[in-house]
C-alpha cells in the first residue's frame, strides 16, 4: 500500500482484495440502504440489519420503498449474485464483518438536538452482537450527528464490553447523499471525508472507496462530524439568502432572475443553489442546521446567522401563501390546485415539507386543495388535502389558481390550453420559477413568481 502523508489525495492508490471487503451497514434507511448497495458495486460483500421486519421484507424482495434511481437495479444484481443481503439479526449481519456501518437516523427532538436514541440502541446492539468475536470490526459512523458522537459511541462499547475487553476502533465517515441522486452521489462523490484516532484506521476505510477517484480528507472524528454539519447548513443558508433576495426584488419590481444569473458568473459564487423557491425542507437540512443551532447554545454561542437562516426559511412559507392571498384577493372559499407536495423533485419525501406546509396554510385560511404529486397517492397526502388527484390536470380542473410548489419536469411541459381549459381561474402561482413568465402570460393566464417583477421579463444575461 502506498502511503502519503498529503491529506488530499486519490484512493485508488490503494488496492483491494479480488473478493472485496466483508462489510455490514447497520440502518436500511435512505442512506444505509444506498451505502450497501454501492457497496457491493465497488467490489464487496455486504449485509443489511435492520430492525424494521417490513422494510427487510421489501429489500430481500427487491422492493426499495423509497424514489432512488439506480438502487432497485443495483440491489436486483448483487443480492442475485450474493454479494448482497438483508437481515434483522445483528448476528447474522456482523458475523465475519470487517467493517461495520452505523445508518441509522438522528432526527430531530423539540430543542433542535439531534435524537440520538437510535444510534445508542444500534451501538448496544452491535457491542451485543460483537461480544463472543475474537476480533472487533471497524465502526464506521456514517449517521449524522452532533460533534462529539465518536467519544459516545465508544463510551457505549466500553460500558457493555467486560472491563479489560479491547473495543473496536470507531471512525467518523459522513455522508453527502441528495435524495433523489444517492447512488451518482455516492458512485462519484466531490470528497470523501475520513476522521479517525488513529491515521491507519482511516486508511482502512479509505481501501473500501480504492475505485472511486475522489478527494479524500483525513482528519480528526470530531472535526469530520463538523464538516457534515456545517456543509448542510451552508447550503440552507445559501438558500435562504436567495429567497431574502427575492422578495426584495418583488418590492423594488426587479427581476430576480437576471439579479442571480449576473452574481453566479463570479466563481466565489457559482450557481448552485441560487434558485428561489418556497423555502428548503427534507430530512437533512432542517435538523442539521437545528442541530447545529443547538450545539452552538450548549457550547455558550449564539448561532446568530443560523437562526436568521431558519427564520426566513419558515416565513418564506408564509409569503408563499400571503402572494397567492394578494394574488385571488382571498382564499376562504378558493380552490387552489396544488403541484407537487414532495419537499422536492425525485424524491417521496415529505418530511419538513415546504410545500405541505403551504398547503396547510391554505387551507387553514379557508381554501380548498386539490393535489397532484407523481410518486405520492391518497395513502399520503389524504389528511393533507381535500382531493388527491391522479393528473395535473385533474388538480387543475375547476382550480382559482394554480400553485407549483415541488419543482417536478412534468409541470414545465404540460399543455397550457388544455390548462387554460381545466382552470375557472387565471392565476398561477410558480413557487419554483419553472415556467416563463411570458409563456405562459401569451397562453391568457396572469403569471407570479418568486422574486419576479409583474414588470415585463428582460432578455437573459448573456455570458462569454
Amino acid at each position: 500500500m502506498k502511503v502519503n502523508s498529503d491529506p488530499y489525495r486519490r484512493v485508488e492508490v490503494y488496492p483491494h482484495p479480488e473478493e472485496g471487503h466483508r462489510v455490514a451497514v447497520v440502518g436500511c434507511g435512505h442512506v444505509g440502504t444506498v451505502t450497501a448497495a454501492c457497496m457491493a458495486e465497488l467490489g464487496h460483500v455486504v449485509t443489511g440489519v435492520d430492525v424494521d421486519s417490513l422494510l427487510i421484507s421489501s429489500l430481500q424482495a427487491n422492493e426499495v420503498p423509497f424514489v432512488e434511481p439506480g438502487l432497485n437495479e443495483l440491489i436486483a444484481k448483487y443480492t442475485s449474485r450474493g454479494r448482497l443481503k438483508f437481515t434483522t439479526s445483528y448476528a447474522e449481519a456482523l458475523d465475519g464483518a470487517e467493517y461495520v456501518f452505523l445508518c441509522v437516523i438522528t432526527p430531530a427532538t423539540t430543542t433542535g438536538a439531534a435524537d440520538l436514541r437510535y444510534v445508542r440502541r444500534a451501538v448496544a446492539q452491535i457491542a451485543e452482537a460483537c461480544m463472543d468475536f475474537e476480533y472487533e470490526p471497524l465502526i464506521v459512523n456514517k449517521s449524522t450527528s452532533p460533534v462529539g458522537m465518536g467519544d459516545t459511541i465508544e463510551a457505549i462499547l466500553k460500558n457493555t464490553f467486560p472491563p479489560g475487553r479491547s473495543t473496536s476502533a470507531i471512525v467518523a465517515n459522513p455522508e453527502f447523499l441528495q435524495e433523489g441522486r444517492g447512488v451518482q452521489d455516492f458512485m462519484h462523490p466531490d470528497r470523501i471525508v475520513i476522521g479517525a484516532h488513529d491515521r491507519k484506521d482511516a486508511e482502512r476505510v479509505a481501501l473500501l472507496y480504492a475505485s472511486i477517484s475522489a478527494p479524500v480528507i483525513y482528519t480528526d472524528i470530531r472535526s469530520a462530524e463538523m464538516i457534515k454539519y456545517v456543509s448542510n447548513a451552508f447550503l440552507a443558508t445559501k438558500v435562504s439568502f436567495v429567497n431574502e433576495i427575492a422578495k426584495l426584488c418583488e418590492g423594488l419590481g426587479v427581476e430576480v432572475d437576471s439579479v442571480l444569473q449576473g452574481a453566479s458568473f463570479d466563481p466565489r459564487i457559482g450557481n448552485l443553489f441560487m434558485k428561489p423557491g418556497v423555502g428548503y425542507g427534507g430530512s437533512c437540512l432542517p435538523k442539521d442546521v437545528a442541530a447545529l443551532c443547538h450545539t452552538g447554545d450548549s457550547a455558550g454561542l449564539t448561532m446568530r446567522v443560523l437562526s436568521a437562516v431558519q427564520e426566513v426559511n419558515i416565513g418564506q412559507r408564509k409569503h408563499v401563501v400571503n402572494s397567492i392571498r394578494r394574488a385571488l384577493g382571498r382564499l376562504e372559499g378558493m380552490t387552489i390546485a396544488a403541484w407537487g407536495a414532495t419537499f422536492k423533485a425525485g424524491s417521496e419525501d415529505l418530511r419538513e415539507s415546504p410545500a405541505i406546509d403551504v398547503i396547510n396554510l391554505l387551507r387553514n385560511d379557508g381554501a380548498r386543495l386539490k393535489v397532484y404529486d407523481p410518486t405520492l397517492g391518497m395513502q399520503q397526502l389524504d389528511q393533507v388535502a381535500d382531493q388527491v388527484c391522479a393528473s395535473p390536470l385533474e388538480a387543475a380542473a375547476g382550480a382559482d389558481c394554480l400553485a407549483i410548489l415541488t419543482d417536478w419536469p412534468e409541470f414545465v411541459h404540460v399543455n397550457l390550453q388544455e390548462l387554460r381549459e381545466a382552470m375557472s381561474g387565471r392565476v398561477i402561482y410558480d413557487g419554483r420559477n419553472q415556467l416563463q413568465r411570458s409563456v405562459v402570460e401569451a397562453a391568457g393566464f396572469e403569471y407570479f413568481g418568486v422574486g419576479r417583477s409583474a414588470r415585463a421579463e428582460l432578455a437573459p444575461l448573456s455570458g462569454k
